[in-house]
């Protein structure tokens, strides 16, 4: 069995203003930290899936990335899951480009119904970079955190390709590699 997701990676733009940011909250923040090379946008979590689910899945996520353009999005503001008075999840926002990253990903659910045995995301999709889930934290200090990054602008990039993605849990994080990348046609 193997752990998949449908995502795609994000530039080292947002990567160098993520680590600046976990320089001034690490102070404040207690948890894990995403390391830089796993920085993503998550379209579905799949989970566990065998040799057979698993070349379905390529075939569904290459049809997805077949039926779309390269398009814009821009890095945005500072969340959290599942609220501020819980906090568990430190995340990036996606502002620009929002509701064509929404279809994308409703693209991805549709297209991976027609695999047996997976599930559709009972969460509704919200476009976001997870960059800390955090153990420990200063609620009044993440609040003041979040105010000042709200209209933070932590890059631009275009999508251009997804891909299904490996996620291998070990005791020092998860480590991501893609099984295969698929890019969208120009023009």
């Amino acid at each position: 069995m193997i752990r998949v997701f449908v995502g795609f990676f994000t530039s080292p733009v947002i990567v160098e203003k993520s680590v600046r940011l976990r320089e001034e909250a690490g102070l404040f923040i207690h948890g894990k930290w995403t390391q830089p090379q796993n920085l993503h946008v998550t379209l579905q979590f799949v989970g566990e899936v065998d040799r057979s689910t698993l070349a379905e899945l390529l075939k569904t996520t290459q049809e997805v990335a077949a039926s779309f353009r390269p398009f814009r999005i821009t890095y945005k503001g500072l969340g959290v899951f599942p609220n501020p008075k819980r906090p568990r999840i430190l995340w990036v926002g996606v502002d620009a480009g929002a509701g064509t990253l929404k279809r994308l990903a409703r693209a991805v659910e549709q297209a991976n119904r027609r695999v047996k045995n997976i599930r559709p995301d009972t969460k509704p999709f919200h476009p976001h970079v997870t960059i800390c889930r955090m153990k420990r934290v200063d609620n009044r200090k993440l609040k003041t955190l979040m105010k000042r990054y709200q209209n933070f602008v932590f890059g631009e990039e275009v999508v251009n390709k997804i891909a299904l993605i490996k996620s291998t849990l070990t005791p020092e994080g998860p480590i991501y590699a893609p099984i295969e990348v698929f890019h969208f046609p120009e023009g």
